[in-house]
């Protein structure tokens, strides 16, 4: 298994950025890949953004692409999401997940381990 423990969250005005960190420990020889999902109040949880250990390939969901950018420290086993540009309806709680074999990268069910997550509020 592989634990999973996220930094970064917090209260942003709209416009302004956050850098999500998620610091990965145990079995981390064995990942295919890592991403951030979102969960707002009443809404499932929802693919953000992932990255493929081997090689960095990255996805984006459509509502953040040009705003978000997912990277990863492989000599430290962490993963990041730079926010810029940020909007009201960003607000949610932030999950880091990572993924141990090879899987559908946007769906939640493809992901073995997650982080307990960070908040993350944009004002108005």
């Amino acid at each position: 298994q592989v634990q999973l423990v996220e930094s970064g969250g917090g209260l942003v005005q709209a416009g302004g950025s956050l850098r999500l960190s998620c610091a990965a420990s145990g079995r981390t020889f064995s990942l295919y890949a890592m991403a951030w999902f979102r969960q707002a109040p009443g809404k499932g949880r929802e693919f953000v953004a992932a990255i493929r250990w081997t090689g960095g390939r990255t996805y984006y969901t459509d509502s953040v692409k040009g705003r978000f950018t997912i990277s990863r420290d492989v000599t430290k086993n962490t993963v990041f999401l730079q926010m810029n540009s940020l909007k009201p309806e960003d607000t949610a709680v932030y999950y880091c997940a990572a993924a141990l074999a090879i899987t559908v990268i946007t769906t939640t069910s493809g992901y073995d381990s997650w982080g307990q997550g960070t908040q993350v509020t944009v004002s108005s």
